[in-house]
């Protein structure tokens, strides 16, 4: 699909998220929501639905929402499953005649919703093949209910149910590649992005997910200033550190086809990821210099194993 990007006529799009929603300062979650939904087309419409989490106790407080689409909220496990009986329902009217405007269906989840509790009907969803797009900005941890792990939650990261203290280092588990997961049901789209330079990856890959038929899955690298413990102004640095340590690298798989979006020049080390949040302070106290190194490893590894599927 080829595609041009003018980012000034893109920026000039109506919002889709209206201001005054009550998410915080230095939110990845807001920014990955109201840019994906600039990437809709003016004109067309679009029913959005929303996983419980901080997205959603955040921009719908009945009667309130800072939607300007059809909205719906879901419980925290069915995300997927309310999205495509939605458009189920649609395809159904629409052949009877009853509905003659194209709408898109996107749902919004965060990671705990989307890698761990509402992973069977995002799996269901996007293996039946429903034309919809399921993002989710992903924050590594349960934020909205007070900063517990997640399978998403980075290693030796600090939480409330993962410690760092004399007795454990953080998390002690890896972190689940989602991507490789949805890519791994053959649906015609799969994107992993975040907030760099102008958008233009995001951007891009928000148009492609929403416009390719069929399901779509984009994952998308969302900072939460409080559970990473940053200065909300860091929220894009530490979203190109990143990227340029290789911890989150940006890619694309269509039609089961892998392509690598950004390789650095010059990759750098893991240290300027983790030294720009909180969460990870522990890890650089005198004689816990073999954890960086695990880490370092294990983000090694996978850089490898990417550039191989995508054949770099």
């Amino acid at each position: 699909m080829e595609q041009t990007f003018n980012f000034k006529e893109i920026q000039n799009r109506e919002d889709r998220l209206a201001p005054g929603h009550r998410m915080c300062a230095g939110c990845g979650g807001t920014i990955a929501t109201r840019n994906v939904l600039k990437a809709l087309h003016p004109g067309d419409k679009a029913v959005i639905g929303n996983a419980t989490g901080c997205l959603e106790v955040s921009t719908f407080m009945y009667p309130y929402t800072a939607y300007e689409d059809s909205y719906i909220h879901t419980a925290f496990a069915n995300a997927g499953a309310t999205l495509a009986g939605a458009e189920t329902a649609y395809r159904a009217l629409k052949k009877k005649g009853k509905i003659d405007d194209t709408y898109k269906f996107i749902t919004f989840g965060g990671d705990g919703g989307t890698y761990d509790i509402g992973l069977q009907s995002l799996s269901g969803a996007m293996e039946r093949g429903h034309d919809m797009v399921y993002v989710c900005y992903d924050n590594g941890a349960y934020m909205n209910t007070g900063i517990q792990r997640s399978s998403a939650t980075p290693t030796y990261a600090d939480t409330t149910t993962t410690p760092a203290g004399k007795v454990s280092n953080g998390k002690p588990q890896t972190r689940k590649d989602l991507a490789q997961i949805m890519a791994a049901h053959h649906i015609p789209y799969v994107g992993q992005t975040t907030f760099i330079g102008n958008m233009k990856d995001l951007y891009t890959k928000a148009e492609k997910a929403i416009y390719t038929p069929g399901a779509a899955f984009l994952n998308v690298l969302a900072p939460c200033p409080r559970g990473w413990r940053y200065e909300t102004g860091d929220l894009v640095e530490i979203c190109k550190s990143a990227v340029e340590t290789c911890y989150w690298p940006l890619f694309e798989v269509i039609d089961g086809k892998w392509i690598l979006s950004y390789k650095p020049k010059n990759k750098l080390p893991l240290e300027d990821f983790l030294k720009r949040q909180g969460r990870f302070k522990h890890l650089f106290k005198p004689g816990n210099e073999h954890l960086i190194e695990a880490f370092q490893a294990e983000v090694d590894k996978r850089w490898e194993e990417l550039l191989f599927l995508c054949q770099e």
